[in-house]
């Protein structure tokens, strides 16, 4: 069954899943991202050629001739892309065809509308049965 993992409380829910993406590259994961809003998928590729700053994480469009050799993929569409293992979803919605990946890892910040669609994820998820661990990014205990 898939893993889900929520880290809510992001300050600035791009940074925060930079941070995830570059540390799971770090340990040599391959991950897929779910952006289908244009403006997201943007700001995550920018992001990612500055985080770290001495250096950047290989990533690619999904689309791209060079997604099959790249570890860090961003997607508009997920049906066409074979790598399960990983996926950040960076919708406001449940990713379509979720359950065939490993884990799920969800990134909220803390603006009203995105607390009130990680809630409802959140009610998705365990209405259908996963355990979900949460992960508190805001820094209180």
């Amino acid at each position: 069954m898939t893993q889900i993992f929520f880290y809510h409380n992001a300050t600035d829910r791009i940074a925060a899943a930079v941070a995830l993406i570059g540390k799971a590259f770090a340990q040599g994961k391959a991950l897929l991202i779910y952006a289908p809003d244009a403006e997201v998928a943007g700001t995550l590729d920018r992001q990612l050629w500055m985080h770290p700053p001495t250096g950047f994480v290989p990533h690619v469009l999904g689309d791209s001739p060079l997604a099959g050799e790249t570890p860090v993929l961003i997607a508009d569409k997920l049906e066409s892309i074979p790598q399960d293992e990983r996926l950040i979803n960076l919708s406001a919605e449940i990713p379509p065809g979720f359950s065939r990946f490993t884990s799920v890892i969800e990134v909220v910040g803390q603006q009203d509308d995105e607390r009130i669609a990680g809630r409802e994820r959140v009610k998705f998820y365990k209405d259908r049965g996963y355990e979900i661990k949460y992960f508190d990014l805001s820094g209180k205990s």
